[in-house]
């Protein structure tokens, strides 16, 4: 079997449009978190979401081009082109054919179907654009990173809801490891604070309702109350580690495992103790051939709901036994960025990515309540400075989906 090293990375966050601002933001403990201003959200009883600052399509796009986008695909585009970049891979001397690219996007292209389905109603059927279907579909930002990058190997689109980017990136170290790609851009990318989703997020109870900033995105504080909608995009290049060797490639970390299980038990409701959660844990730990005492870091999904900070915790303490839950770091960087839904994956990817380069572990900031019910180290409001060997990703989404990732230290 390969093995599948990271070798290039790339964002755009609440805290930073690009990874170097992203990475700055994560240690100095910024919260990207602040009033909506996408559209006027004085009749919504949530106020606040994660945005993206300072972002103009044209700094990236021509004005044509820009238009033909919905801004999922363009956080997409602008994270892909940072990671290739990052990467120093040249198309002229690779076999594209041998490129894939494994993308994601929770829910699509929603701020184009908001704003069609008004035309629609409102004008008739005749005003909507011809643009609307290529725009609106989820599998877009793929196909339009491929088309970017020239990415002519396997282009994948996979959706699972907030488990979304780290499941795209376990499949795509499946496939190097496999011998079925040699390099592939993997991740995901969101961009739904818009007012169809946020009512709609609201309304199921899962969006956190304070109008203070500094304590509406509080995971694992006792005093949590939902999640906060962020957008944005983290993209990560995989490649077979020979073929990075052999170019002289910088490699940031080794993926060594990959857990992907299924609840089978609710819509939105995590299963009782995280089971689901616990398995997809042990199944990478299978898989890296690692033991639970050798996990320096685990970046939880933690998005500062009830339910599953507390349900994270106890699959935690299932997966690595509650002497060895109580000894490693586990923090969410959700506290910066607000949840991106389907792209969380692929920033929290990178977030472990720079842990392990810099030996840099993230805080939960915005800390203040501890909870009895997430009794572990979450590394309150101060980052750390700690060698980091092995660290595990966690992403969980609505429907049951389960997906963790094990990063290395590449020795």
């Amino acid at each position: 079997m390969r093995r599948v090293v990271i070798t290039g990375l790339g964002a755009i966050t609440p805290i930073g449009n690009n990874v170097e601002e992203f990475w700055d933001g994560i240690k100095k403990g910024k919260c990207g978190i602040d009033e909506i201003t996408a559209f006027d959200a004085s009749n919504f009883k949530v106020k606040l979401a994660a945005e993206v600052k300072g972002y103009n399509p044209e700094d990236h796009f021509d004005r044509r081009e820009a238009k033909r986008l919905d801004k999922f695909s363009q956080y997409a585009i602008i994270a892909a082109r940072e990671a290739w970049k990052d990467s120093g891979l040249d198309k002229e001397k690779e076999n594209m054919e041998r490129v894939g690219v494994i993308l994601g996007s929770g829910i699509g292209g929603v701020e184009t179907i908001e704003n069609e389905n008004r035309k629609c109603v409102e004008k008739g059927p005749d005003r909507v654009s011809p643009m609307y279907i290529p725009m609106a579909i989820s599998n877009m930002a793929t196909g339009n990173v491929a088309i970017e990058i020239g990415a002519k190997g396997e282009s994948i689109a996979m959706i699972t809801a907030c488990a979304t980017g780290t499941h795209c990136i376990g499949e795509s170290f499946r496939m190097i490891k496999h011998g079925y790609q040699d390099i592939v851009l993997a991740g995901g990318t969101e961009s739904s604070i818009t007012p169809l989703s946020i009512a709609g997020f609201s309304n199921i109870k899962a969006l956190s309702k304070s109008e203070d900033k500094t304590r509406a995105s509080i995971p694992f504080d006792k005093e949590r109350n939902g999640f906060v909608m962020g957008e944005g995009a983290g993209i990560i290049v995989l490649e077979e580690l020979e073929h990075a060797k052999a170019r002289g490639a910088k490699i940031y970390a080794e993926i060594v495992g990959y857990g992907a299980t299924s609840d089978a038990y609710h819509i939105t409701s995590p299963a009782p103790g995280g089971e689901g959660g616990a398995r997809a844990m042990k199944i990478a730990m299978e898989e890296g051939n690692v033991k639970p005492e050798e996990i320096t870091y685990i970046n939880a999904h933690g998005t500062s709901t009830h339910l599953n900070d507390a349900s994270e915790t106890a699959a935690i303490k299932t997966a690595l036994g509650e002497e060895n839950a109580k000894k490693v770091m586990v923090s969410s960087t959700k506290g910066h960025t607000g949840h991106l839904l389907g792209a969380a994956g692929g920033v929290e990817a990178i977030a472990c990515s720079k842990a392990i380069e810099e030996g840099f572990v993230p805080a939960t900031i915005n800390y203040q309540v501890p909870d009895e019910e997430c009794d572990l180290d979450i590394v309150p409001n101060e980052g750390r400075k700690v060698e980091v060997k092995y660290a595990i990703s966690n992403s969980l989404g609505f429907g049951g989906h389960n997906s963790s990732i094990l990063l290395k230290k590449y020795e």
